[in-house]
């Protein structure tokens, strides 16, 4: 049975500074479109995630970086159409931000105003500063993503756990503590040493959201796709699967199949 809370209280960004204040664990998953974001919504999620993950999983892309502004826009604002409670948060994609802070302020703005997001998410620390900076000072909410980043997949080679050693651990306690300082409402760690993720946590005053970063931060963060159930190609250790959509999907669509090739479906009943 869920224990979800049905508190329908609109979530902004100071509700997850007084979440992580309280000691409450923050929720957080993706979505898309209309239709999985109402779902999620009333789930009683406290965020949801424009991720650019959507160029994996709705694009069948193998990284992030494909998906382009005018693409993201479009999956966020499906989403806030269908989100009445959760903080809406969009991923800035892979080239919208990185030339410079004016090409930064550009994106964000398209995103506020195009789509109805409450908040961007940026991938990187000291290098994006500027950035950040820019974006903040017109008065967007951003959320900073640290560990793993995604977008710099052809940069690191590899999808494996970062900041295992001491200098790269190092360097991410000092971003984290810079984009707090810079004044990001949040930070997503990911795919990092526990240990580490709960130091960083304890160490800043913003939520700190884990994906495969341990129990001992703030709240967390899956793949809708994921934890569902719906791709079961990918089984990363940190991953939960609450249901399996595949196999249950597969088979009602297969059973349509049968009905219809044998004249079972419609019958009387379904008919006008």
């Amino acid at each position: 049975m869920s224990t979800a809370k049905k508190d329908y209280k609109k979530i902004t960004t100071k509700s997850l500074i007084d979440m992580k204040a309280q000691g409450e664990k923050i929720s957080m998953l993706t979505a898309y479109d209309f239709t999985m974001a109402k779902i999620v919504d009333s789930a009683g999620i406290d965020v949801i995630l424009v991720g650019d993950s959507a160029s994996n999983v709705m694009a069948g892309h193998e990284t992030t970086l494909p998906i382009t502004l005018d693409q993201m826009i479009y999956h966020a604002s499906s989403v806030v159409r269908g989100a009445d409670r959760a903080l809406v948060v969009v991923d800035l994609p892979f080239g919208s931000y990185q030339s410079d802070p004016r090409e930064a302020l550009r994106s964000a703005i398209r995103i506020m105003k195009e789509s109805g997001g409450h908040a961007v998410k940026l991938e990187g620390g000291k290098e994006i500063k500027d950035s950040i900076k820019k974006i903040l000072n017109a008065g967007i909410p951003v959320m900073g993503h640290l560990g793993l980043t995604p977008q710099s997949i052809y940069k690191f080679g590899t999808y494996t756990v970062r900041a295992k050693e001491e200098q790269e651990a190092l360097k991410l306690i000092e971003d984290a503590k810079l984009l707090e300082k810079l004044g990001c409402f949040s930070l997503v760690l990911e795919k990092i040493p526990a240990k580490l993720a709960q130091q960083i946590a304890e160490s800043i005053s913003i939520p700190v959201i884990g994906i495969g970063a341990g129990s001992g931060v703030d709240g967390q963060v899956l793949v809708i796709h994921d934890m569902l159930g719906m791709n079961n190609e990918f089984s990363p250790r940190f991953l939960r699967r609450y249901m399996n959509l595949y196999e249950g999907m597969t088979s009602a669509i297969s059973q349509y199949v049968e009905d219809v090739k044998s004249k079972d479906f419609p019958n009387k009943k379904e008919q006008y």
